[in-house]
């Protein structure tokens, strides 16, 4: 499921609008669909008046892109705190990722491809935001794979991108507990053998 910054205590003070607002709108954007939930849900469960919103994020699309990039960091913090391993086993580790994912009860995709299916004018700051968390994660992948000796380590980063994205759709729509076979497979069959 998409995750949230928010790390209050219950018994603390309420949460500041701009991350209920941004809860929320993870919350709902991430189960619902971004084009299926309205300004007006988010602001009513939220909690907030309409021109609390307004001046958090000017547009509905200020809002996905704040849920983007949160959901971008968050993935970002979630590879950093992996053991440093050997390359190759880094490799397995941050695809390994998809896996644990795909085992939560409230799984429905890649928040990122779920997005990017609902905005298709590439130039949007939407899109932007989903290009900038792949191009980070095909350039964590090409420079394991360059430390790791691969001989075209830009071509196989895009293909493990390209398996990335199919293992989290296969995930969500077949069975999860089929992805760490997959990941080992696809792992044998893209790595240069040493």
């Amino acid at each position: 499921m998409a995750k949230s910054d928010s790390s209050t205590d219950p018994a603390s003070a309420p949460l500041p609008a701009r991350r209920r607002l941004l809860d929320t709108a993870t919350r709902l954007f991430y189960a619902l669909g971004i084009h299926a939930v309205g300004i007006d849900r988010i602001i009513a469960e939220a909690g907030v008046a309409k021109a609390t919103f307004y001046s958090h994020f000017p547009s509905k699309d200020d809002l996905v892109v704040a849920y983007l990039e949160e959901q971008d960091r968050i993935g970002r913090a979630a590879v950093a705190a992996l053991p440093k391993l050997p390359p190759r086993r880094m490799l397995s580790a941050i695809l390994g990722r998809i896996s644990t994912a795909g085992m939560a009860g409230d799984f429905r995709g890649c928040p990122f491809l779920n997005a990017a299916a609902e905005y298709t004018d590439p130039v949007s700051p939407v899109r932007r935001a989903i290009d900038a968390r792949r191009a980070w994660y095909h350039g964590v992948l090409r420079d394991l794979l360059a430390a790791d000796g691969d001989p075209a380590p830009e071509v196989t980063a895009s293909l493990l991108v390209a398996l990335s994205d199919g293992l989290l759709e296969i995930a969500y729509l077949d069975d999860p507990r089929s992805v760490p076979a997959l990941i080992e497979a696809g792992l044998a069959r893209l790595l240069v053998a040493r």
